[in-house]
């Protein structure tokens, strides 16, 4: 984050009289500008606690506002109902009577409570330890928030915003010559899952999933016509920021998958899917994302049936060769 958003923030958190603010991703900087350790309390989450309370008595629309807010409260901070309404899918309207329905008096008071709420720490052991207290040592209720969390996403996947964002996205695939899919550290496992099942569809794909200078190798590959898909979240690190200004610097299409439509990630790429990983300050989860992938792949196939069940019958082909044990020949020496 840029020292004009911190800033900005920072402004939102003093106007709603909180005198400690610690933002999740700068955990050092307080409201008074100064880097002193924070010795408060842990800051309570009213939003969860309302969310949790009433998320069973919201409607389908209610629920998929309220599950974008949750996954993306540093952007909601700094938002507007018509850019949250963007974001979900949906219209500011709905975003004013969710907020309400959440027991809020509008969107200042909720941003409030937000940016009280981001004064807790948000490591990734301490999101897990977070989720596993949830469930009270009870399985059934880890289930249930599981479930929960997945429905909320699923409802975001059905939104006619991001429909809208989806087709652009197949749109620009479809018309790329190579698709490169992007993920570091953990996301590069997905990556690498998507670039399997592009293979298996008929596309030409690639991986870019290194950090360092390994990662300008991989880069050297990306040339005119080809397409970066990009699985990313949080600030703008420096792998990506090289990815998208090659991509740029090629006027490569980038299709951006991260959990906020509203960050410097998402200003640089020409289409953005939204996709909530569950809750703000919880182990992070990445069903919902994986089946946005699967949606972008149903999509690509049907864009292009012949080159995929072509690519499908060539793979049952060598799979037979396997199986029989026998040697693949050419053409031309089947023919002497």
């Amino acid at each position: 984050m840029d020292i004009l958003a911190t800033r900005r923030l920072l402004d939102v958190a003093e106007g709603a009289g909180i005198k400690r603010f610690v933002l999740a991703s700068s955990p050092s900087i307080h409201a008074d500008g100064t880097d002193r350790p924070d010795v408060a309390g842990k800051a309570r989450d009213l939003f969860s606690e309302r969310y949790e309370r009433r998320r069973d008595r919201l409607s389908p629309a209610f629920q998929r506002v309220a599950g974008y807010i949750d996954a993306n409260r540093l952007a909601v901070l700094t938002s507007s109902a018509i850019e949250i309404a963007r974001a979900a899918g949906t219209s500011d309207a709905t975003v004013i009577r969710t907020v309400q329905a959440l027991g809020f008096a509008g969107l200042q008071e909720l941003r409030r409570e937000l940016a009280a709420g981001l004064g807790q720490r948000t490591t990734p052991a301490d999101n897990l330890k977070r989720t596993l207290d949830d469930a009270e040592e009870q399985i059934d209720a880890a289930v249930d928030n599981l479930l929960d969390v997945y429905a909320a996403g699923l409802e975001v996947l059905r939104s006619a915003g991001f429909r809208e964002n989806l087709m652009k996205a197949l749109s620009a695939l479809n018309d790329a010559r190579r698709i490169f899919v992007f993920g570091i550290g953990p996301t590069a496992h997905i990556a690498a899952y998507f670039a399997a099942r592009l293979r298996r569809k008929g596309r030409q794909q690639q991986v870019i999933d290194r950090t360092g200078a390994g990662l300008a190798d991989q880069l050297l590959e990306l040339a005119p016509g080809d397409a970066v898909v990009m699985l990313a979240y949080g600030s703008l690190y420096k792998e990506a920021n090289a990815t998208l200004a090659e991509a740029r610097r090629l006027r490569l299409p980038v299709i951006l998958i991260s959990d906020s439509a509203q960050s410097e990630l998402s200003s640089r790429a020409q289409v953005v899917l939204a996709v909530p990983r569950g809750r703000n300050d919880r182990f992070a989860l990445h069903g919902v994302t994986v089946f946005c992938l699967e949606m972008l792949l149903l999509g690509l196939a049907a864009g292009d049936s012949e080159k995929a069940l072509a690519a499908l019958a060539d793979l049952e082909r060598l799979r037979q060769v396997l199986r029989s044990g026998r040697k693949i020949m050419s053409a031309d020496s089947e023919d002497e």
